[in-house]
């Protein structure tokens, strides 16, 4: 879907792209010459514009007047969150706080998780209360509350992302093909269960929604539930020699073992942060995705 001839304007369209060097910001740049055109693309990493230096913030929204953003940028691991909560609380919070703010007149798209949700009954809409269990969440839903304080701003909440990012460590596959060429064995839930999406799918699906201006709340993830432990057996199959994998890629000698979450001696878990992104699908010109009908769709696709 390109931009309609409403939103095709001969004028200039500044947009910043937050995160530029993550994978959904990196998915959204890259997808931005062919779903919006006529729109000139910032897309700002850390080396560009340090979004915790507010003068710097300050300086380039005045230099460049951006009429949308997308702030795909966060402090997103968990166990650096909960290690080091006040930085998580700068980065997640106050610096959404700061872009809400010079985007008050303009739109304004924030990327939020399925971590908002405590995964006791999954199929989360964009009613269901939250109840984050870890540091990330918990600062995802407070910068949440100050977004759509904005009646013309916009939450996103997905799922597990995947897909090539800059940096090759990014996306859920990536991180698993890690594990594989270092020989790990990696263990995984077949008891907690997420709705994972690949990011170039996300980023289409963005570019959609803010063509239509939609404000509000929406979920944008993967149209199957899947176990981590499902989830992990997709992307090792691609990996692997045989029938079901691609001639094509390099083989590895993927290795899983299931376990379950009442085994976990770490922090607790949510056992179902799944997402229903029906009210998103009913604005789309294309389905979201199942993953796994995704990969089976394209098996050269490195992923």
């Amino acid at each position: 879907m390109r931009a309609t001839q409403a939103n095709a304007t001969t004028e200039p369209f500044p947009v910043w792209i937050t995160g530029a060097g993550g994978l959904i910001g990196n998915a959204l740049v890259e997808s931005a010459a062919e779903l919006v055109p006529s729109w000139q693309i910032y897309g700002l990493t850390r080396s560009s514009l340090e979004l915790l230096d507010t003068d710097a913030v300050r300086t380039m929204w005045t230099r460049t007047q951006p009429k949308l953003v997308i702030h795909c940028a966060a402090m997103s691991h968990t166990p650096a969150c909960d290690k080091n909560p006040e930085l998580a609380k700068r980065v997640n919070v106050n610096v959404t706080a700061l872009l809400c703010s010079l985007a008050s007149g303009v739109r304004f798209f924030f990327f939020s998780t399925d971590q908002v949700f405590d995964g006791h009954t999954g199929n989360y809409n964009e009613t269901a209360q939250r109840n984050p269990f870890n540091v990330y969440g918990e600062t995802k839903a407070a910068a949440e509350d100050l977004v759509l304080s904005n009646p013309n701003h916009t939450v996103i909440r997905t799922s597990l992302n995947g897909g090539v990012s800059p940096t090759g460590d990014r996306g859920f596959n990536e991180r698993l093909r890690i594990a594989f060429r270092n020989g790990e064995t990696v263990r995984l839930f077949i008891d907690e269960y997420r709705t994972p999406i690949p990011a170039m799918e996300t980023a289409r699906a963005v570019w959609e929604l803010a063509i239509r201006n939609a404000a509000g709340a929406y979920h944008v993830a993967g149209a199957e539930r899947l176990s981590r432990w499902e989830i992990g057996q997709l992307i090792a199959q691609r990996w692997t020699s045989g029938p079901h994998g691609s001639a094509s890629l390099p083989q590895l000698q993927p290795r899983l073992e299931p376990c379950s979450l009442a085994n976990f001696p770490g922090p607790r878990r949510g056992p179902d942060t799944s997402l229903n992104c029906s009210k998103a699908q009913q604005l789309l010109s294309f389905p979201l995705p199942r993953l796994s009908h995704w990969l089976a769709a394209r098996p050269e696709l490195m992923f």
